[in-house]
Protein backbone atom coordinates (compact mmCIF):
# COMPACT_ATOMS: atom_id res chain seq x y z
CA UNK A 1 0.00 0.00 0.00
CA UNK A 2 3.13 2.34 0.28
CA UNK A 3 3.40 5.10 2.85
CA UNK A 4 -0.25 6.60 4.18
CA UNK A 5 0.10 10.31 3.86
CA UNK A 6 1.22 12.42 6.70
CA UNK A 7 -0.70 14.86 8.24
CA UNK A 8 -1.48 18.46 7.07
CA UNK A 9 -1.30 21.92 8.64
CA UNK A 10 -3.34 24.69 7.88
CA UNK A 11 -4.68 27.96 9.84
CA UNK A 12 -5.94 26.81 13.09
CA UNK A 13 -6.00 22.90 12.41
CA UNK A 14 -3.78 19.95 11.87
CA UNK A 15 -5.34 18.03 9.40
CA UNK A 16 -4.95 14.03 10.49
CA UNK A 17 -4.25 11.31 7.07
CA UNK A 18 -7.09 9.37 6.05
CA UNK A 19 -9.06 7.05 8.71
CA UNK A 20 -6.99 4.29 8.20
CA UNK A 21 -5.01 5.76 11.16
CA UNK A 22 -7.63 7.74 12.26
CA UNK A 23 -10.62 5.27 13.38
CA UNK A 24 -13.94 7.00 13.81
CA UNK A 25 -14.00 5.97 17.61
CA UNK A 26 -11.23 8.56 18.20
CA UNK A 27 -12.28 11.06 16.73
CA UNK A 28 -13.48 13.71 18.83
CA UNK A 29 -16.53 15.29 19.71
CA UNK A 30 -17.96 18.11 17.42
CA UNK A 31 -20.09 20.79 18.96
CA UNK A 32 -23.59 20.39 17.96
CA UNK A 33 -23.92 16.77 17.56
CA UNK A 34 -26.86 14.92 17.90
CA UNK A 35 -27.28 11.04 17.45
CA UNK A 36 -27.44 9.89 14.06
CA UNK A 37 -30.45 7.38 13.07
CA UNK A 38 -31.25 4.34 11.52
CA UNK A 39 -34.31 5.64 9.35
CA UNK A 40 -33.70 5.26 5.85
CA UNK A 41 -33.19 8.34 3.56
CA UNK A 42 -34.45 9.11 0.23
CA UNK A 43 -32.46 8.04 -2.86
CA UNK A 44 -29.89 10.86 -3.75
CA UNK A 45 -29.15 10.18 -7.50
CA UNK A 46 -25.52 12.52 -8.54
CA UNK A 47 -25.25 15.70 -8.53
CA UNK A 48 -28.43 16.89 -9.34
CA UNK A 49 -29.55 14.93 -6.52
CA UNK A 50 -27.34 16.31 -4.23
CA UNK A 51 -28.51 19.93 -5.01
CA UNK A 52 -32.06 19.17 -5.15
CA UNK A 53 -31.90 20.77 -1.46
CA UNK A 54 -30.76 24.13 -2.63
CA UNK A 55 -31.34 24.38 -6.27
CA UNK A 56 -33.44 27.71 -6.09
CA UNK A 57 -30.26 29.21 -4.02
CA UNK A 58 -28.04 28.07 -6.74
CA UNK A 59 -29.98 30.38 -9.29
CA UNK A 60 -29.32 33.42 -6.94
CA UNK A 61 -26.26 32.33 -6.57
CA UNK A 62 -25.54 33.00 -10.24
CA UNK A 63 -27.44 36.14 -10.31
CA UNK A 64 -25.32 37.24 -7.61
CA UNK A 65 -22.12 35.97 -9.31
CA UNK A 66 -22.59 37.99 -12.26
CA UNK A 67 -23.88 41.00 -10.16
CA UNK A 68 -20.64 41.04 -8.47
CA UNK A 69 -18.29 40.46 -11.42
CA UNK A 70 -20.11 43.21 -13.47
CA UNK A 71 -17.81 45.84 -14.82
CA UNK A 72 -18.12 49.03 -16.95
CA UNK A 73 -15.03 48.50 -18.40
CA UNK A 74 -15.74 46.19 -22.16
CA UNK A 75 -13.19 44.15 -21.91
CA UNK A 76 -13.43 42.74 -18.95
CA UNK A 77 -17.19 42.71 -19.67
CA UNK A 78 -16.10 40.65 -22.79
CA UNK A 79 -14.70 38.15 -21.12
CA UNK A 80 -16.91 37.94 -17.82
CA UNK A 81 -19.70 37.44 -20.20
CA UNK A 82 -17.95 34.95 -22.01
CA UNK A 83 -16.88 32.51 -18.62
CA UNK A 84 -20.38 33.55 -16.74
CA UNK A 85 -22.47 32.42 -19.73
CA UNK A 86 -21.30 28.46 -19.33
CA UNK A 87 -21.14 28.11 -15.27
CA UNK A 88 -19.53 24.94 -14.31
CA UNK A 89 -21.15 22.00 -11.81
CA UNK A 90 -21.33 24.91 -8.65
CA UNK A 91 -20.05 21.97 -6.66
CA UNK A 92 -18.73 24.32 -3.77
CA UNK A 93 -21.62 26.77 -3.81
CA UNK A 94 -23.59 23.80 -3.41
CA UNK A 95 -21.21 22.18 -0.27
CA UNK A 96 -21.32 25.80 1.40
CA UNK A 97 -25.35 26.16 0.70
CA UNK A 98 -25.60 22.82 2.21
CA UNK A 99 -23.55 23.21 5.13
CA UNK A 100 -25.39 26.14 6.08
CA UNK A 101 -28.75 24.21 6.32
CA UNK A 102 -27.26 21.96 8.72
CA UNK A 103 -28.98 22.46 11.81
CA UNK A 104 -31.98 24.54 10.14
CA UNK A 105 -29.77 28.05 11.15
CA UNK A 106 -29.02 29.08 7.13
CA UNK A 107 -28.69 33.25 7.09
CA UNK A 108 -29.46 35.05 3.92
CA UNK A 109 -25.37 35.47 3.47
CA UNK A 110 -24.82 32.15 2.43
CA UNK A 111 -25.95 33.34 -0.78
CA UNK A 112 -23.56 35.64 -1.27
CA UNK A 113 -20.54 33.79 0.40
CA UNK A 114 -21.54 30.78 -2.19
CA UNK A 115 -21.26 33.24 -5.13
CA UNK A 116 -17.73 35.09 -3.70
CA UNK A 117 -16.32 31.24 -3.14
CA UNK A 118 -17.26 30.30 -7.06
CA UNK A 119 -15.64 33.51 -8.08
CA UNK A 120 -12.30 32.65 -6.66
CA UNK A 121 -12.83 29.26 -8.17
CA UNK A 122 -13.65 30.95 -11.41
CA UNK A 123 -10.42 33.09 -10.52
CA UNK A 124 -7.95 30.26 -10.01
CA UNK A 125 -9.03 28.54 -13.10
CA UNK A 126 -8.45 31.06 -15.14
CA UNK A 127 -4.82 31.58 -13.44
CA UNK A 128 -4.37 27.60 -13.84
CA UNK A 129 -5.23 27.74 -17.09
CA UNK A 130 -2.50 30.81 -18.18
CA UNK A 131 0.55 28.63 -15.98
CA UNK A 132 -0.58 25.49 -17.98
CA UNK A 133 -1.16 27.09 -21.11
CA UNK A 134 -4.30 24.94 -21.40
CA UNK A 135 -6.30 25.49 -24.33
CA UNK A 136 -9.69 23.62 -23.06
CA UNK A 137 -11.42 24.10 -19.39
CA UNK A 138 -14.66 22.06 -19.74
CA UNK A 139 -14.60 21.30 -23.32
CA UNK A 140 -14.50 24.95 -24.00
CA UNK A 141 -11.37 27.11 -25.23
CA UNK A 142 -9.60 28.95 -22.17
CA UNK A 143 -9.28 32.21 -21.58
CA UNK A 144 -5.67 32.44 -22.58
CA UNK A 145 -6.59 31.06 -25.59
CA UNK A 146 -9.25 32.79 -26.81
CA UNK A 147 -7.51 36.29 -26.02
CA UNK A 148 -4.13 36.47 -24.19
CA UNK A 149 -2.12 34.92 -21.23
CA UNK A 150 -1.83 38.55 -19.84
CA UNK A 151 -5.41 38.97 -20.43
CA UNK A 152 -5.94 35.75 -18.49
CA UNK A 153 -4.01 36.62 -15.40
CA UNK A 154 -5.75 40.36 -15.10
CA UNK A 155 -9.02 38.79 -15.86
CA UNK A 156 -8.01 36.14 -12.56
CA UNK A 157 -6.45 38.98 -10.32
CA UNK A 158 -10.50 41.50 -10.92
CA UNK A 159 -12.08 38.15 -9.97
CA UNK A 160 -10.28 37.92 -6.52
CA UNK A 161 -10.62 41.71 -5.81
CA UNK A 162 -14.17 41.99 -6.79
CA UNK A 163 -14.37 38.95 -4.21
CA UNK A 164 -12.70 41.04 -1.55
CA UNK A 165 -14.34 43.86 -2.30
CA UNK A 166 -17.69 41.86 -1.75
CA UNK A 167 -16.18 40.67 1.34
CA UNK A 168 -15.44 43.98 2.75
CA UNK A 169 -18.75 45.48 1.94
CA UNK A 170 -20.66 41.76 3.99
CA UNK A 171 -18.17 43.12 7.18
CA UNK A 172 -17.54 39.46 8.18
CA UNK A 173 -13.96 39.00 9.25
CA UNK A 174 -14.40 35.25 10.15
CA UNK A 175 -15.86 34.53 6.53
CA UNK A 176 -12.81 36.87 4.98
CA UNK A 177 -10.29 35.10 6.88
CA UNK A 178 -11.49 32.01 5.77
CA UNK A 179 -11.78 32.56 2.12
CA UNK A 180 -8.55 34.68 2.40
CA UNK A 181 -6.05 32.01 3.85
CA UNK A 182 -7.40 29.94 1.14
CA UNK A 183 -6.68 32.32 -1.65
CA UNK A 184 -3.35 32.20 -0.18
CA UNK A 185 -2.52 28.61 0.36
CA UNK A 186 -3.77 28.18 -3.46
CA UNK A 187 -1.14 30.26 -4.51
CA UNK A 188 1.52 28.27 -2.76
CA UNK A 189 -0.25 25.58 -4.20
CA UNK A 190 0.47 26.78 -7.42
CA UNK A 191 4.30 26.99 -6.92
CA UNK A 192 4.97 23.78 -5.45
CA UNK A 193 2.65 22.22 -8.66
CA UNK A 194 5.43 24.29 -11.04
CA UNK A 195 8.24 22.44 -9.17
CA UNK A 196 6.21 18.92 -9.92
CA UNK A 197 6.38 19.01 -13.68
CA UNK A 198 9.73 17.38 -14.63
CA UNK A 199 10.27 15.43 -11.97
CA UNK A 200 9.43 11.69 -12.28
CA UNK A 201 11.01 11.82 -8.83
CA UNK A 202 8.15 13.43 -7.08
CA UNK A 203 6.68 12.03 -4.59
CA UNK A 204 3.55 10.58 -2.41
CA UNK A 205 3.74 13.18 0.43
CA UNK A 206 4.77 15.80 -1.89
CA UNK A 207 1.68 15.18 -3.99
CA UNK A 208 -0.41 15.22 -0.84
CA UNK A 209 1.11 18.33 0.07
CA UNK A 210 -0.03 20.13 -3.19
CA UNK A 211 -3.58 19.18 -3.67
CA UNK A 212 -4.17 20.06 -0.32
CA UNK A 213 -3.03 23.34 -1.10
CA UNK A 214 -4.65 23.81 -4.85
CA UNK A 215 -8.00 21.72 -4.53
CA UNK A 216 -8.45 20.75 -0.39
CA UNK A 217 -8.07 24.52 0.43
CA UNK A 218 -10.94 26.28 -1.14
CA UNK A 219 -13.16 23.04 -0.57
CA UNK A 220 -13.15 22.95 2.84
CA UNK A 221 -13.46 27.10 3.02
CA UNK A 222 -16.70 26.70 0.97
CA UNK A 223 -17.64 23.96 4.34
CA UNK A 224 -16.49 26.00 7.04
CA UNK A 225 -18.31 29.12 5.90
CA UNK A 226 -21.12 27.61 5.33
CA UNK A 227 -21.44 26.84 8.75
CA UNK A 228 -20.36 30.55 9.94
CA UNK A 229 -23.78 31.37 7.82
CA UNK A 230 -25.54 28.62 9.67
CA UNK A 231 -24.50 26.59 13.21
CA UNK A 232 -20.98 28.24 13.81
CA UNK A 233 -20.34 25.61 16.10
CA UNK A 234 -19.75 23.10 13.43
CA UNK A 235 -17.40 25.38 11.58
CA UNK A 236 -14.50 22.77 12.72
CA UNK A 237 -16.05 19.61 11.59
CA UNK A 238 -17.12 21.35 8.45
CA UNK A 239 -13.30 22.55 7.91
CA UNK A 240 -12.28 19.03 7.95
CA UNK A 241 -15.06 17.25 6.36
CA UNK A 242 -14.19 19.72 3.42
CA UNK A 243 -10.44 18.97 3.53
CA UNK A 244 -10.51 15.23 3.59
CA UNK A 245 -13.76 15.36 0.63
CA UNK A 246 -10.79 18.06 -1.63
CA UNK A 247 -8.35 15.77 -0.93
CA UNK A 248 -10.52 12.80 -2.45
CA UNK A 249 -11.80 15.39 -5.07
CA UNK A 250 -8.56 16.09 -6.54
CA UNK A 251 -7.30 12.33 -6.33
CA UNK A 252 -10.61 11.56 -8.32
CA UNK A 253 -9.81 13.84 -10.95
CA UNK A 254 -6.44 13.16 -11.66
CA UNK A 255 -7.88 9.20 -11.70
CA UNK A 256 -9.76 10.41 -14.86
CA UNK A 257 -6.63 11.85 -16.69
CA UNK A 258 -5.80 8.25 -17.12
CA UNK A 259 -9.77 6.23 -17.45
CA UNK A 260 -11.60 9.10 -18.77
CA UNK A 261 -12.07 10.02 -22.17
CA UNK A 262 -12.44 13.67 -23.78
CA UNK A 263 -15.90 13.49 -24.67
CA UNK A 264 -16.74 13.19 -21.22
CA UNK A 265 -13.99 14.75 -19.20
CA UNK A 266 -13.68 17.85 -21.33
CA UNK A 267 -9.87 17.71 -21.85
CA UNK A 268 -7.45 15.30 -23.48
CA UNK A 269 -6.74 11.87 -21.87
CA UNK A 270 -3.20 11.72 -20.53
CA UNK A 271 -2.89 15.79 -19.75
CA UNK A 272 -0.78 15.40 -17.47
CA UNK A 273 1.46 13.08 -18.89
CA UNK A 274 1.57 15.56 -21.60
CA UNK A 275 2.40 18.33 -19.47
CA UNK A 276 4.68 15.93 -17.58
CA UNK A 277 2.82 15.86 -14.06
CA UNK A 278 3.68 13.56 -11.58
CA UNK A 279 0.18 12.62 -9.82
CA UNK A 280 -0.64 9.72 -7.79
CA UNK A 281 -1.61 7.13 -9.94
CA UNK A 282 2.07 7.20 -11.63
CA UNK A 283 3.09 7.80 -8.39
CA UNK A 284 1.50 4.20 -7.20
CA UNK A 285 2.61 2.45 -10.20
CA UNK A 286 6.08 3.28 -10.35
CA UNK A 287 5.91 1.49 -7.33
CA UNK A 288 5.54 -1.69 -9.26
CA UNK A 289 7.05 -1.03 -12.52
CA UNK A 290 10.31 -3.21 -13.81
CA UNK A 291 12.89 -1.23 -14.27
CA UNK A 292 12.77 -1.15 -17.78
CA UNK A 293 8.80 0.18 -17.55
CA UNK A 294 10.31 3.25 -15.54
CA UNK A 295 13.09 4.33 -18.15
CA UNK A 296 10.06 4.75 -20.65
CA UNK A 297 8.15 6.93 -18.21
CA UNK A 298 11.29 8.73 -17.60
CA UNK A 299 12.11 9.32 -21.46
CA UNK A 300 8.49 10.55 -21.51
CA UNK A 301 9.21 13.17 -19.11
CA UNK A 302 12.22 14.43 -21.14
CA UNK A 303 9.81 15.22 -24.59
CA UNK A 304 8.78 18.51 -24.80
CA UNK A 305 5.85 17.49 -26.50
CA UNK A 306 5.38 13.74 -25.91
CA UNK A 307 3.61 12.00 -28.65
CA UNK A 308 0.26 10.45 -28.97
CA UNK A 309 1.76 6.94 -28.65
CA UNK A 310 4.36 7.37 -25.69
CA UNK A 311 1.47 8.85 -23.50
CA UNK A 312 -0.89 5.78 -24.42
CA UNK A 313 2.05 3.82 -23.68
CA UNK A 314 2.57 5.81 -20.17
CA UNK A 315 -1.08 5.14 -19.52
CA UNK A 316 -0.76 1.60 -20.31
CA UNK A 317 1.84 1.12 -18.15
CA UNK A 318 0.37 3.02 -15.19
CA UNK A 319 -3.53 0.93 -15.57
CA UNK A 320 -1.26 -2.38 -15.71
CA UNK A 321 1.08 -1.46 -12.44
CA UNK A 322 -2.07 -0.57 -10.43
CA UNK A 323 -1.87 2.92 -10.40
CA UNK A 324 -5.25 3.35 -11.04
CA UNK A 325 -6.10 0.94 -8.05
CA UNK A 326 -3.76 1.98 -5.75
CA UNK A 327 -4.93 5.77 -6.18
CA UNK A 328 -8.84 4.81 -5.93
CA UNK A 329 -7.94 3.02 -2.53
CA UNK A 330 -6.49 6.20 -1.33
CA UNK A 331 -9.16 8.53 -1.96
CA UNK A 332 -11.68 5.61 -0.03
CA UNK A 333 -9.60 6.25 2.80
CA UNK A 334 -10.18 10.39 2.52
CA UNK A 335 -14.01 9.74 1.60
CA UNK A 336 -14.21 7.42 4.33
CA UNK A 337 -12.76 10.52 6.59
CA UNK A 338 -14.80 12.99 5.63
CA UNK A 339 -17.86 10.64 6.17
CA UNK A 340 -16.72 10.56 9.71
CA UNK A 341 -16.95 14.18 10.10
CA UNK A 342 -20.08 14.57 9.38
CA UNK A 343 -21.30 11.31 10.81
CA UNK A 344 -23.06 12.96 14.18
CA UNK A 345 -24.12 16.03 12.76
CA UNK A 346 -27.79 17.39 12.67
CA UNK A 347 -29.73 14.91 10.23
CA UNK A 348 -31.91 15.95 7.52
CA UNK A 349 -31.95 16.48 3.88
CA UNK A 350 -28.97 18.76 3.77
CA UNK A 351 -26.27 16.04 5.71
CA UNK A 352 -28.00 13.68 3.24
CA UNK A 353 -26.71 15.46 0.58
CA UNK A 354 -23.25 16.19 2.15
CA UNK A 355 -23.01 12.46 2.83
CA UNK A 356 -23.91 11.81 -1.27
CA UNK A 357 -21.24 14.46 -1.92
CA UNK A 358 -18.70 12.19 -1.03
CA UNK A 359 -19.99 9.20 -2.93
CA UNK A 360 -20.28 11.39 -5.69
CA UNK A 361 -16.78 13.03 -5.81
CA UNK A 362 -15.08 9.62 -5.94
CA UNK A 363 -17.17 7.90 -8.67
CA UNK A 364 -17.54 11.13 -10.74
CA UNK A 365 -16.99 10.34 -14.63
CA UNK A 366 -16.00 14.16 -15.06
Amino acid sequence: MGAVPTAVSGPNVAFPPPNANFPLATIPPTPHMTKTTTAPRPAIHGLPGIQAPVRDRLELVLEELRGIAVSDFSMIEEVNTYLLNVPGKLFRPTLLLLASDVGDESSEEAVTLAALVELVHIATLVHDDAVDHSVLRRGMPTVNSIWTHQIAIIMGDYLYSRAVTELARLGDLDAMGVLASAANTMSVGEMRQLLSYDDISFSESEYYRLIAAKTASLISAACEMGALAGVAANRVAFRRFGHFLGMAFQIADDMLDYAGSQDVTGKPAGLDLRERKVTLPLVGALREMSPFEVDQVRHLFTLVEPGDDEVRGAIELVRRNGGLEYARTKAMEYADSAQAEIARLTPGPALDALSESVVYVVDRSR
